[in-house]
């Protein structure tokens, strides 16, 4: 099975820019997008064209906002939105979709703001989406994928010293709340694989970052423990345009 995710940073202008090419290019079984910055029917409105997918979304109350996405070639037996917490669900950053062998969760975490406004709000978000991932564990594996807006460790951004507790993204909170995810039962599938490998997910659209390569890697796939030996391949796709992210893929045995 393969599964993609991406942050398009707006579902619609994703859409102009060769998205739905994008999509059936990669022949992916799930599709999981981040940031679709729009409501549900608009979501299936800008994906009309997109042909063999069942397409499931979460947008948020706030208009033009967040919005999380997953397009599944096989119908999904269950789905949730939101991790039941009005407070975090009405920002539409989580959508769960369930299958015969395991739970897809598709997730976008806050972003803690520029000068960490949104901190300490983050720190509880992070606490409540774990003990979600550990209620959900108890069913079935799980999957997990999406924009978690930190770098987890120093080999996951271009320059760690300067951004440490200075730049949100990479903060002790921020860094302890993935943390406490993982800890919930899950491994982190392109580390797992390629722990030395230097590669990122997302780039600032300010001072030629991209071009520079002076990037994060902030989007991931987060595998549950009791799987992880079903892992086949993991890869970052940095070379696909049309967003301040890149798809990354998960390749796994899932029979």
């Amino acid at each position: 099975m393969k599964i993609v995710s991406w942050n398009v940073n707006g579902i619609r202008a994703a859409v102009k820019k060769n998205f739905i090419n994008e999509v059936m290019k990669s022949k992916a079984d799930i599709y999981c997008v981040q940031e679709t910055k729009a409501q549900d029917d608009q979501v299936h409105e800008a994906l009309a064209d997109l042909k063999g997918y069942h397409i499931y979304c979460h947008s948020a109350v706030k208009k033009g906002y967040s919005g999380v996405g997953i397009f599944s070639k096989v119908e999904a037996k269950k789905v949730i939105r939101g991790i039941g917490i009005e407070e975090h669900d009405q920002e539409g950053r989580v959508i769960s979709v369930e299958f015969e062998a395991f739970i897809m969760v598709n997730v976008y975490v806050p972003n803690s703001g520029s000068g960490m406004k949104r901190l300490d709000y983050r720190s509880t978000w992070d606490i409540a989406f774990g003990d979600y991932l550990k209620k959900l564990r108890k069913k079935k594996p799980v999957i997990v994928t999406g924009d978690f807006n930190v770098a987890h460790t120093p080999i996951d951004l271009a320059r760690p010293k300067p951004n440490y507790n200075k730049t949100s993204g990479y903060t002790q909170v921020e860094i302890d709340g993935l943390d406490y995810i993982h800890k919930a039962g899950f491994v982190d599938a392109f580390r797992t694989l390629y722990p030395n490998e230097v590669k990122y997910t997302f780039w600032s659209v300010m001072f030629g970052a991209r071009a520079k390569n002076v990037g994060w890697r902030i989007d991931y796939f987060l595998v549950d423990k009791r799987i992880k030996d079903q892992i086949k391949d993991s890869s970052i796709d940095n070379d696909i345009m049309g967003s301040d992210h890149c798809p990354l893929n998960l390749v796994i045995n899932l029979d």
